[in-house]
């Protein structure tokens, strides 16, 4: 076989040992986070409500009128009962649930049907906020994780993708979950992802 042909051979060998192990090692980072979830104190998840087709806010918004607000879709729903089903069967214990007020996140916490549910004003959308509202928002969450800290159980934090940006930088799809956890001085540490089911 020619000297090149034999790399190329080699390097397409290699690529498919490092394709085939990927998984594994993607389970195992999973298997790693749930066991944290667990384990550990203070962990947080802040979750993106469920599939609600759409953007932003329909003209018209009201806060206490879900007919006026975008909603979850039937896949949303599904999705809804498919996180609280792996939350369940990964055995983590649930310390508190916490929600927006807006239909969608409200609805996608009580549909996941792993504890009571607490509307939270400052999980509250900021997608169209003042800046302002949005800095104290988030300074009002980091509290509420900051305050977690020596907490057993998970607390359950579900919003908006916005307001997880500002929080984490990350734009979680529909669905998934940001785990974070605040260190000893009060700094916001991501310490992973759940996907979106």
């Amino acid at each position: 076989m020619l000297p090149h042909l034999r790399r190329m051979v080699g390097t397409l060998l290699s690529l498919t040992v490092l394709v085939t192990l990927l998984p594994s090692a993607a389970s195992a980072a999973d298997a790693g986070l749930w066991r944290d979830l667990r384990t550990l104190e203070g962990m947080v998840v802040l979750y993106r409500h469920a599939i609600a087709p759409g953007g932003g806010d329909p003209a018209g918004f009201r806060l206490g009128d879900c007919s006026t607000q975008r909603n979850l879709s039937t896949e949303g729903r599904d999705q809804a009962r498919a996180i609280g089903r792996e939350l369940r069967r990964q055995q983590v214990s649930i310390d508190e649930v916490r929600s927006s007020r807006w239909c969608r996140a409200r609805d996608t916490a009580r549909l996941m049907d792993v504890g009571p549910v607490r509307d939270t004003p400052a999980l509250d959308s900021v997608f169209t906020a003042p800046a302002t509202r949005a800095a104290r928002q988030e300074r009002q969450t980091r509290r509420i994780i900051r305050d977690h800290r020596g907490g057993s159980g998970v607390l359950l934090l579900v919003g908006h993708q916005a307001n997880i940006i500002d929080l984490t930088g990350i734009a979680p799809a529909s669905g998934e979950g940001i785990v974070v956890r605040a260190d000893r001085r009060g700094d916001i540490r991501v310490v992973g992802r759940i996907p979106a089911p």
